[in-house]
């Protein structure tokens, strides 16, 4: 029997209520991403106006790209202690205070406050461990594709909003752009508010595919929040697995949102590219990013992921290598775009699952999270580095390079992972 009248709404259309969750979860993560991309869009205009160095500003990103991911692994926890759906109002409450603040703001230590700190804290109580927590608890058959469709949020929140977030930057200001991101932000908030649930248990329902489970008595206390993190990590820090997929994943981060979302606007504007149609050209990578990390989702529940991460990090690194030599052509822009943007984060589906394949289900959360936090720490080197190269070097060429040589070497490192054995057949009696 189902515990209230949506899911039971839901049930009689043959609807199970785990693809609700996935719904409003893919709209939450949607917003945040636009949120996250939003800060790119508006460098320039942040130099024009207050007179702050590329790098003062990119500092205050990589602040926030830092407390993203560090809150990873806590937020997978409070998690388990408080419920998702109060966690998820909560980072959205924060974004919306962090962002509505920032209109005010005129000193660089209110960027750092608001845009690092604040913002830093809530979205990492969103990242990508919430897309994982949701799909492990809520799927057990199709849990790869919805992961996929998941981590391809981020992309989508790109395609929606970052152009419009450019043109309206462009045409009324940063601060109005952001009232924009405040109000998709709040129709997020009302539908996690209405909808989200927290386990299948909790309307009575067991997991897509899966057997009925009850839910967990909450009865964690405060310090056990702070130190069941960290003892999950000291256990993970034991397996080779999780320093290779956490060495990986430091690199994906490095060539992807700490550098091409962060800096893209600029990086197009050192070649006379305009910043709505810079970002438009995001919206495109964005685009097959979409379709790339939904494919990646169905590879991953077939095929060997040690190799799909090899593929994606070598194809994504001889591409950064390969943008310097463009000239930023709009032909050959176009062609990076399609071909970066197939693997943009096509890497989290098979990442996940190989979490979840050497640690188990109930620990993948947990043990992703830190993995995660590698990612925007290599995010966060990629934001501050490549603002430093653009500053001191005057060029983002070294930074791209840098990039796609370490995504060459992540690819190497993906096929030393050794590959999970099948426990043996039992033997047959004998009478």
């Amino acid at each position: 029997m189902t515990t209230s009248a949506l899911p039971t709404y839901f049930a009689r259309r043959d609807i199970h209520y785990g693809w609700v969750v996935a719904a409003v979860t893919f709209v939450t993560m949607l917003a945040t991403a636009g949120a996250l991309g939003a800060p790119g869009v508006m460098l320039r205009p942040l130099e024009a106006e207050f007179g702050w160095k590329n790098s003062d500003i990119s500092t205050a990103f990589a602040v926030r790209l830092v407390l993203f991911g560090l809150m990873g692994p806590f937020s997978a926890a409070l998690m388990n202690r408080f419920g998702v759906r109060r966690v998820v109002v909560t980072a959205l409450l924060l974004i919306i205070a962090g962002f509505g603040f920032s209109v005010t703001m005129t000193s660089l230590w209110q960027l750092m406050l608001f845009w690092g700190v604040v913002i830093g804290f809530g979205t990492g109580m969103t990242a990508t461990v919430l897309g994982a927590t949701v799909a492990t608890r809520w799927f057990v058959n199709r849990r790869g594709v919805v992961i996929g469709l998941l981590t391809a949020s981020n992309a989508t929140g790109q395609l929606i909003f970052l152009p419009v977030i450019a043109a309206a930057t462009e045409a009324w200001g940063w601060r109005a752009a952001l009232g924009l991101v405040v109000a998709l932000l709040t129709i997020a908030l009302l539908g996690v508010l209405l909808l989200m649930r927290d386990r299948p248990a909790d309307v009575g329902i067991s997991p897509y595919g899966g057997s009925f489970q009850p839910a967990p008595a909450r009865t964690v206390g405060l310090l056990t929040l702070v130190s069941a993190p960290l003892l999950g990590l000291r256990d993970a820090a034991r397996s080779y697995v999780f320093w290779a997929l956490a060495a990986t994943f430091f690199v994906c981060g490095l060539s992807t949102n700490g550098l091409i979302q962060t800096h893209w606007v600029t990086i197009c504007g050192d070649y006379g590219v305009a910043p709505v149609s810079a970002a438009g050209l995001l919206a495109f990578i964005g685009v097959f990013d979409f379709f790339g990390t939904l494919l990646s989702g169905w590879l991953s529940d077939r095929y060997d992921n040690r190799w799909l991460l090899f593929w994606y990090y070598g194809l994504r690194g001889l591409s950064l290598l390969y943008l310097p030599l463009t000239g930023f052509d709009p032909l050959l822009l176009a062609g990076f775009a399609v071909f970066y943007g197939l693997d943009w984060i096509a890497t989290v589906p098979p990442t996940v699952k190989l979490a979840a394949e050497r640690f188990g289900a109930e620990k993948a959360g947990l043990v992703f999270g830190w993995i995660f936090t590698a990612h925007q720490l290599g995010a966060a080197t990629a934001a501050y580095g490549a603002g430093w190269s653009r500053t001191d070097l005057e060029s983002y060429v070294p930074a791209l390079l840098v990039a796609g040589a370490f995504c060459l070497a992540a690819a190497a490192l993906c096929l030393t992972i050794e590959r999970k054995r099948e426990p043996a057949a039992p033997l047959p009696q004998t009478a």
